[in-house]
């Protein structure tokens, strides 16, 4: 399969992410056991990854609805029911729809930590170890030994500085040869650009490029002001930045 296929499912979050509505075809399912998950041939549905969570949402068909509330890891995109709803046989058309309110919270929270990590690559020169988001509020570890007086304030005036600038938030895709010739593409430590013959990066123009498979706002002013509630130390090296997103 292609760059936009997760197995036997086109990704249509990848081709845009505004995408909330459309329909699709049930490649596969186990009404019997529907922790097995559901495949179908065209998803906007984001299977989660890179931190940031699945999306929620609903499939609905022949006048019953079904609640979508996770996947499964597999060689397919595995949608996992709510439990106790029924599951739509192989075959079936249905039409996919997007928790709203839960994608764009997460769109705009998973561009908060990319500017986030941007500003503090810029600054400090140093790796991610490690994150996690949930809808409007995340956190992000860095490689940060020494951290100066007035961070916490200081940090959280510059991530809005970036934010109020309304720069563009580009994805685009890198050949894997431009993906290996670009540098600091991966700011995270231990992790390498995925071996894939394209490499999809998100670029918040002027301040920072990276590989990335999640969904993203098109500008930073779209996020809205970020606070950083929290700076904690994780052991001698780590500094964790804890940020909740205004409403």
């Amino acid at each position: 399969m292609g760059i936009d296929h997760h197995g036997r499912t086109q990704r249509l979050d990848w081709a845009d992410v505004t995408l909330r509505e459309w329909d699709c075809t049930v490649l596969w399912s186990d009404p019997a056991d529907p922790d097995q998950g559901i495949v179908l041939d065209r998803s906007a549905f984001y299977p989660g990854g890179g931190g940031q969570p699945p999306d929620h949402g609903v499939l609905i068909w022949q006048g019953v609805q079904t609640r979508i509330v996770g996947t499964r890891k597999g060689d397919d995109l595995y949608l996992l029911p709510a439990p106790g709803d029924p599951v739509p046989p192989v075959g079936t058309t249905v039409t996919g729809a997007i928790d709203d309110d839960r994608r764009t919270s997460l769109m705009r929270t998973h561009s908060g930590l990319h500017v986030l990590c941007g500003t503090v690559f810029r600054d400090f020169n140093v790796l991610v170890t490690g994150s996690n988001m949930e809808p409007g509020e995340a956190r992000m570890d860095f490689n940060l030994p020494e951290v100066p007086p007035g961070f916490k304030q200081s940090l959280e005036d510059a991530v809005n500085a970036e934010i109020a600038a309304d720069r563009k938030i580009v994805v685009r895709m890198l050949t894997r040869e431009e993906a290996n010739a670009t540098p600091d593409l991966v700011r995270t430590q231990f992790k390498a650009p995925p071996e894939l013959p394209q490499v999809r990066v998100v670029d918040i123009v002027g301040l920072d490029v990276q590989a990335d498979g999640g969904t993203h706002v098109a500008s930073t002013g779209q996020i809205g002001r970020v606070t950083v509630t929290k700076v904690e130390s994780k052991g001698r090296q780590n500094r964790r930045v804890r940020i909740k997103l205004g409403s």
